[in-house]
């Protein structure tokens, strides 16, 4: 089946939503790298490399169901953070934004009968309930952590170790 009208038109969209999520976790690598956080900072950019998985996945379905991809404008990251807290804090903000997206997605792919469609944005529902819970997993950590230096650079060599997406 053909991808066409609305519900290719809002995959393009979401296209440049994941690139753009890719820029924003970018940002943040630099921002944790600013306070000598590698690890973090390698979190950050394993993050930013998914997002572009999750880019290339709907890229993907429209091609292989004759549509044309489109990225469109993709602007720089209004993110600054001086914290671990508020970097953590703007990634979840940007998930959830990515998450109402992705439901849109399928409320409109639902009402246009393109049952084509389901399976991929069900894969996508389930990926950011994970990313969601994540996040606030590792915000928990981080205001139980507060201010212990020692605690920070212990959770900065756990995230550290994250293995970049291959999905």
């Amino acid at each position: 089946m053909e991808l066409i009208g609305k519900l290719a038109t809002a995959i393009n969209a979401q296209i440049t939503l994941e690139i753009q999520a890719s820029v924003v976790y970018r940002q943040l690598a630099i921002e944790m790298d600013v306070l000598d956080l590698p690890g973090i900072s390698g979190w950050f950019l394993a993050q930013s490399a998914e997002e572009l998985v999750h880019a290339q996945k709907f890229t993907n379905h429209m091609t292989d169901r004759n549509a044309s991809p489109k990225i469109g404008d993709i602007t720089a990251p209004n993110v600054t953070t001086t914290t671990v807290l508020e970097a953590f804090e703007a990634s979840l903000a940007h998930e959830q934004k990515v998450s109402e997206s992705i439901r849109n997605l399928y409320r409109l792919a639902m009402a246009e009968g393109d049952i084509d469609s389901i399976p991929l944005l069900n894969w996508f529902v389930e990926e950011q309930l994970e990313e969601e819970a994540s996040v606030g997993e590792i915000i928990g950590r981080v205001k139980l952590i507060g201010t212990d230096g020692n605690g920070l650079l212990r959770l900065d060599a756990e995230l550290g170790s994250r293995k970049e997406a291959s999905e």
